[in-house]
């Protein structure tokens, strides 16, 4: 029980610390006169995606892959699941035309180039599966075309999204800019020491662990930002920061993860794979099933009944 209060803990600093790091480069961003968009499409997302990513390099160095692997897939899992769920209940989603052709088959792209290069043992007849350094690159490389992407978008002025954005002085958004960074690195610290505890406490497996309590703590930040934009009827920000947040955490917190120290991946991995993959067809059906490219209430309840049923399934395998 210790173990598990300590790693919930942990999730303060780490959350906190994302927020601060956030709101503080925004404010700088902003004091150098960087568009807005560009803040969001960069400073913001990047923050959202601070937690998985401090987490799993700790992890790495560490060399807690069942951690690293875990907490990717399972932050995809509970965003496309439970977060989309959830929004969708809050406020029907109207799915925009380069959501639905370009970035929700972009999240479906990064769920399967994760099968193939995972999957040694397969594929290529290897004696261990392992995403190694070389996968690495080549899923950092994925995320660089997809930040081009992004910046073609915000030249053609496809996004229309504002972002708000807090303003400091430069003095004091210096100070809290390394104050988030000194949280996120306290709080990410703290998650993997208890998490790997609590795992040998409990007699289960790391990636349990991983898949449950660290990736929906480290999900809260797009959970928070999702909720609040379908209570507004911002519904672009809502499905644009999950869809989104899934292609970081495999093309840029796996990628950076593995060139750390090559991510090995068990069996059972395996099922949590094809999960991810279901999840982002099932989200892309979802927008055909009615009319105008709509994620209805109905349909985000099931989402979230599928979480539910996935997260009983773990705990019984």
């Amino acid at each position: 029980m210790l173990s598990l209060f300590f790693l919930i803990l942990g999730f303060i600093p780490l959350i906190y610390g994302a927020e601060l790091l956030v709101d503080a480069s925004s404010s700088l961003a902003k004091r150098m006169d960087i568009p807005n968009i560009v803040i969001g499409l960069t400073i913001v997302a990047f923050g959202t995606s601070a937690p998985e990513l401090i987490v799993n390099v700790f992890s790495s160095i560490d060399h807690n892959s069942d951690i690293v692997l875990g907490n990717v897939l399972g932050s995809n899992i509970f965003n496309l699941f439970g977060i989309l769920g959830v929004a969708a209940i809050t406020y029907p989603l109207t799915v925009k035309t380069n959501t639905t052709w370009i970035e929700i088959p972009l999240c479906l792209l990064s769920s399967v180039v994760l099968l193939v290069v995972a999957n040694d043992m397969f594929l290529d007849s290897g004696t261990v599966s392992v995403v190694n350094r070389v996968d690495g690159i080549i899923l950092l490389l994925f995320f660089v075309i997809f930040i081009g992407y992004n910046i073609q978008m915000m030249k053609t002025g496809s996004y229309t999204e504002t972002v708000p954005v807090k303003s400091f002085s430069v003095k004091k958004a210096v100070i809290l800019v390394i104050t988030g960074l000194a949280l996120l690195v306290i709080g990410g610290k703290v998650i993997v020491t208890y998490a790997v505890e609590l795992a040998t406490d409990l007699g289960i497996s790391q990636r349990v662990i991983a898949l449950t309590i660290v990736s929906i703590g480290t999900s809260l930040p797009e959970l928070a930002t999702s909720v609040v934009a379908a209570k507004k009827k911002n519904v672009d920000i809502a499905i644009g920061n999950i869809v989104g947040s899934n292609i970081f955490n495999i093309f840029y917190v796996l990628g950076a993860s593995a060139v750390i120290y090559p991510v090995g991946k068990q069996p059972l991995s395996n099922i949590d794979i094809f999960v991810n993959i279901f999840a982002s067809l099932l989200v892309f059906t979802f927008i055909f099933t009615g009319k105008n490219r709509k994620i209805d209430r109905l349909e985000g309840g099931l989402l979230i009944s599928f979480y539910v049923a996935y997260i009983v399934a773990l705990i019984l395998m």
